[in-house]
């Protein structure tokens, strides 16, 4: 991996003990990130919006719920919204779905994974934490397929080791890392784009 490698997005996904690992994940990011982060968290599909506030509040980067057919900025980190898919439509815009439950969720985390590897290839960057099901496994893969980077919550650090353990099953990735971890490695990997 080198610096100059110019990256257009991240996606995160995560399920059980999720709020905890994107508080610490985000918290660790650097304010002015040169690309859009993109978070499919498991909700239930009647909860309240309050993700977008207490990401905002734990972090440099301005967190906010997604809007269908809304332009993607860089620094600003997107929340698919309860009991909708989140989606990154060919031109790199957002696009919302209340479409079949995939893994038993909406939103799914390959929904969001496999949408925006179709839209940025090798430009993105896929991360996987913590959570009790196999979401975001194919998602990654197709990410990894496309030529993207792929980092995966050490499953030994994780609240629920399911999800971060199928990733691992279902493709190599490039990184396996605690998520303070996480935090540095995207720091690294973004920030000293020219």
């Amino acid at each position: 991996m080198t610096a100059t490698r110019r990256f257009k997005a991240v996606v995160i996904g995560t399920s059980a003990g999720g709020m905890e690992a994107l508080r610490i994940v985000l918290g660790g990011l650097e304010a002015g990130l040169p690309v859009p982060i993109l978070i499919v968290q498991h909700l239930s599909p009647d909860s309240d919006s309050f993700l977008p506030t207490y990401l905002d509040e734990h972090s440099r980067l301005r967190a906010k719920e997604a809007e269908d057919k809304e332009s993607l900025m860089a620094g600003v980190v997107y929340v698919a919204p309860p009991n909708y898919h989140l989606l990154v439509e060919a031109n790199e815009t957002l696009s919302l779905c209340a479409g079949e439950r995939v893994n038993f969720s909406r939103p799914s985390i390959d929904v969001l994974f496999e949408s925006a590897a179709d839209a940025f290839g090798a430009d993105l960057i896929g991360v996987v934490l913590t959570g009790a099901n196999q979401d975001g496994a194919k998602g990654l893969a197709r990410i990894k397929q496309l030529g993207g980077v792929a980092m995966v919550q050490d499953p030994s650090t994780a609240k629920a080791q399911a999800m971060p353990q199928a990733a691992l099953t279902a493709t190599p990735v490039d990184y396996v890392l605690s998520l303070q971890d996480i935090a540095r490695h995207l720091n690294r990997l973004l920030k000293d784009i020219p």
